[in-house]
């Protein structure tokens, strides 16, 4: 998929006009940069503690037990391995090169109790959910899911002013000011994920910012497991 064709796809064309030429400038940058590069790999990481119903995470609680990729990969395989290390490279790249405070790479998987998830491969900044259900009715409260079922981004440069115009938010950590969340596209078209990347000041994703993080979300769909 070429730039100004994932721009249209995902509705940030209106918004940030064409700005293919940046967008394929920084995916070249990142390219080269995987060719050596590794990241280092988490299979299991903390998470918060779910509130009544598991709808919400309680910020700042941490649940007893880590939540572990190796059930919804299907093991520690060395392809696995491969694409973790590569989506980890991408988030350490993506962290030197923004000013954002959060990073997550989620890919649309099955999970262990047959529902359709956005499932976290790989992210830098505080802890967060790991998983977030795909359906319409979760999507009521979250970005993620919204951008995972729609393939249309999701771009907020004032979380307070969005709340106050009666947008619905799911706060995983209040400190966060801005919020965008991108979909990610398989080489079908088919919407195979998503990226959200999270900010503690307002107004931050400018067109230049967009650019970086748009290329990101075209080179993750070929390291995704």
């Amino acid at each position: 998929m070429q730039a100004y064709e994932y721009l249209q796809r995902s509705g940030l064309l209106d918004e940030y006009g064409d700005i293919s030429a940046d967008i394929e400038r920084e995916r070249q940058a990142l390219t080269d940069y995987l060719k050596t590069a590794d990241g280092s790999v988490r299979w299991q990481f903390q998470v918060p503690e779910l509130g009544e119903g598991g709808a919400c995470s309680l910020f700042g609680q941490l649940a007893a037990e880590p939540y572990s990729l190796l059930p919804i990969l299907g093991g520690q395989t060395p392809a696995n391995q491969l694409a973790l290390s590569k989506l980890s490279a991408i988030a350490d790249y993506y962290q030197q090169h923004s000013a954002q405070d959060w990073f997550g790479i989620y890919q649309a998987r099955i999970n262990m109790t047959a529902e359709p998830v956005l499932v976290k491969l790989a992210y830098y900044g505080a802890p967060s959910r790991a998983e977030f259900p795909l359906t319409s009715e979760f999507a009521k409260i979250s970005n993620n899911s919204t951008v995972g079922l729609s393939g249309r981004a999701r771009v907020i440069n004032s979380v307070p002013a969005y709340l106050a115009a009666g947008g619905e938010y799911y706060t995983c950590d209040p400190k966060v000011q801005a919020e965008a969340c991108l979909p990610l596209f398989d080489q079908s078209g088919k919407i195979a994920g998503i990226v959200d990347a999270e900010h503690f000041q307002q107004a931050i994703f400018t067109p230049a910012a967009m650019a970086l993080l748009v290329a990101v979300c075209m080179v993750v769909p070929d390291y995704l497991p």
